[in-house]
C-alpha cells in the first residue's frame, strides 16, 4: 500500500501558504526547538530539511537535526527477530505487531517564523503548540524563506553537528533556487562572516557544500 507521506500532491493550507506532506506532530516544544512524532514508523523528515509547524496565528520554521526510532515503552528496547527471515521486510510481515511498538520521532531546530504574512529570521515569541501539525516544506516555501541568510546566525551556535546541519539544509535549499551555485556563493560568503576565525569549520562546511 503506498504511503501517504509520498502523495505529494495532497497539500494543506497554513498560514497563508501551500506546504505539503504532513509528516507528523508536536510532541515536546519550546522557543529554540520542537519534537514531532511521525505518522509512520522509519519515516522522518530528512536531516537538513526545512519544516513548518503552529502556534496560534504564526507558522514556525525548523531545521531537522536528529531523527530516532525507539520502542513506545521508555527503557524496553526491541529484541532481534530476523534470523530466520530473508530480508527486513519479512520481520515486520511475520510480526506485524511491531508497527505498533515502535515509533520515530525528530527534533528539530527552529530558525525563524512567519507572522502576519512576514518572514522573520530569528526565533519566534512562543513555542509550537503541543500537536501541532509538523509538515516538510515544498521547493517554493524552502527558496522563500532561504532568500535571507540571517538564519545561519542560529545554526553555527547549534550544539551538536551543526556544521552537517548547515551544509545538508544548504544542499537542499540550493537545489529550490533557480540559480543554486549563486545561492550557495552567498551562503558561503555569509559563512566566512560568522565563523571568522574558525577556518577549520568554515572549509568543512565548504567541502561538504561541494561533496
Amino acid at each position: 500500500m503506498r504511503s501517504r507521506l509520498v502523495a505529494r500532491d495532497a497539500k494543506a493550507w497554513t498560514g497563508g501558504a501551500f506546504l505539503s506532506l504532513k509528516i507528523g506532530e508536536v510532541i515536546e516544544a519550546s522557543t529554540g526547538q520542537f519534537m514531532a512524532q511521525c505518522y509512520e514508523l522509519h519515516q522522518p523528515a530528512p536531516f537538513g530539511s526545512l519544516v513548518t509547524t503552529r502556534e496560534g496565528e504564526v507558522d514556525i520554521y525548523g531545521v531537522v537535526s536528529a531523527a530516532v526510532t525507539s520502542s513506545l515503552e521508555p527503557g524496553r528496547r526491541p529484541i532481534a527477530r530476523g534470523a530466520e527471515e530473508v530480508d527486513e521486510g519479512a520481520v515486520y510481515q511475520s510480526s506485524p505487531q511491531l508497527a505498533k511498538l515502535l515509533r520515530t520521532d525528530f527534533d528539530a531546530v527552529v530558525v525563524g517564523h512567519r507572522r502576519d504574512d512576514r518572514l522573520h529570521h530569528y526565533l519566534p515569541p512562543r513555542p509550537a503548540r503541543i500537536h501541532a501539525f509538523v509538515y516538510v516544506c515544498d521547493a517554493e516555501e524552502v527558496a522563500a524563506f532561504t532568500q535571507s541568510l540571517d538564519f545561519l546566525s542560529i545554526l553555527v551556535n547549534v550544539q551538536w553537528q551543526a556544521d552537517e546541519l548547515i551544509a545538508a539544509l544548504l544542499r537542499q535549499a540550493a537545489a529550490a533556487h533557480q540559480d543554486p551555485r549563486r545561492f550557495l556563493v552567498g551562503a558561503g560568503k555569509e559563512l566566512a562572516l560568522l565563523l571568522a576565525g574558525e577556518t577549520n569549520r568554515l572549509n568543512t562546511i565548504l567541502r561538504r557544500l561541494r561533496e
